[in-house]
């Protein structure tokens, strides 16, 4: 490769290696902080941490002090492994085997990671110091609450007066092939946990209890009896689904006090999480009887409408590839949600078929073509 230009699939193996399983940094940050502090880059370390989570290590990396400042946003955290003996090598080991690159986070999303600081060096090898910035914002708790990562740091380039311009998040968007999808929004996510309280008592007596779990059968009926909506210009119908439902009851002749069931709202832009939780609640006080909701609400949905920035993502893909991409608000949540309060941002990445499963693994190809596009968004952005 030419000299200073660093290979997209030796750093994706070497950033496998790093066990950096959600909040652990386990090297990887120290990793490319190295390699970018070598390019010249001013990297701060920003740790932050909040009463009941864990202290999260983070980094932002900065090439340039003029605008506009063009940023590649990700993360290294990644989720456990599940049984390492299930998988066919050692998930830290970024085995290189048959063209594919295995390991815990090869697609989700230690591979994009490096295929940025590919691309940077690639750049500043052909090109030099770009007129303006290049910045990367690297987390280490994407994976987790996502409470002091991305959202923190963030707040922290806005307390120093530092502004992101566009911001090219390295998600795997792709469900079948490199240059399938981009990202261009994010649906809401919404969860709630409902307690239905009732009277115990013997089965043989109902009129001497009041059994929770009939009435939870019929709130849950009346939340899933219509559908949300069916859909909007840019987003697939919303939907709720009852993710669980617990009594904790293992005798059969006694009706329960209580019972419980938890659910997940992924909603569209016809929605707020405001608009959401008074519907909920309407709908189970038209219901009667004694009932606690609780509601954690993840994101908001949101929508970066098709423009010249996402239009220079697909250029950069087509001509490297020769396929282009759809531009898409599937999925489920990322960073991206907290990033579009301070720019305008997209997201493309690898292929997600194996992300969070056995053998994860991702094409060598693919990291290098991935690195190859991130290069051309660069050139054309700052061309």
């Amino acid at each position: 490769m030419t000299s200073g230009v660093l290979d997209p699939v030796e750093l994706t193996r070497r950033l496998i290696r790093c066990p950096s399983v959600t909040p652990e940094e386990g090297g990887a940050l120290d990793l490319l902080q190295g390699e970018l502090e070598a390019l010249g880059f001013a990297c701060h370390r920003l740790v932050f941490s909040e009463d009941g989570t864990p202290d999260v290590d983070n980094l932002y990396a900065r090439l340039g002090t003029a605008a506009p400042n063009f940023c590649f946003a990700g993360h290294t955290d990644v989720v456990p492994t599940g049984d390492p003996e299930a998988w066919s090598c050692d998930p830290f080991a970024g085995e290189l085997r048959d063209g594919m690159v295995f390991g815990r986070g090869a697609s989700d999303m230690k591979g994009a990671v490096a295929a940025f600081v590919a691309a940077v060096s690639a750049y500043l090898a052909e090109r030099g110091t770009p007129v303006g910035s290049v910045s990367l914002l690297i987390t280490g708790d994407e994976e987790g609450p996502s409470i002091n990562g991305t959202r923190k740091v963030l707040q922290w380039l806005h307390e120093k007066g530092e502004t992101l311009d566009a911001c090219l998040v390295g998600e795997p968007t792709n469900p079948g092939e490199l240059g399938d999808m981009i990202k261009i929004g994010r649906r809401g996510s919404m969860s709630g946990w409902l307690t239905v309280r009732g009277v115990q008592g013997h089965t043989a007596y109902p009129h001497l209890a009041d059994n929770p779990v009939h009435r939870l059968v019929a709130m849950l009926t009346a939340l899933t009896a219509h559908p949300l909506d069916h859909g909007s210009e840019h987003f697939q119908a919303s939907t709720l689904q009852i993710t669980t439902v617990d009594v904790g009851n293992p005798a059969t002749n006694v009706i329960p006090g209580a019972a419980r069931a938890t659910f997940n709202i992924r909603f569209n832009d016809r929605h707020s999480g405001a608009s959401l939780e008074s519907w909920l609640r309407a709908t189970l006080d038209a219901m009667g009887g004694d009932y606690d909701l609780q509601i954690k609400l993840s994101g908001e949905s949101f929508i970066c409408p098709p423009g010249s920035f996402s239009e220079l993502i697909a250029d950069s893909v087509e001509r490297e590839i020769g396929r282009r991409p759809e531009l898409s608000t599937t999925g489920g949540t990322s960073d991206a949600r907290f990033i579009k309060d301070h720019c305008q941002v997209a997201e493309f990445g690898l292929v997600g078929q194996t992300m969070h499963k056995i053998d994860e693994r991702t094409p060598a190809s693919d990291l290098e073509s991935l690195a190859r596009i991130y290069r051309r968004v660069l050139e054309g952005y700052f061309g």
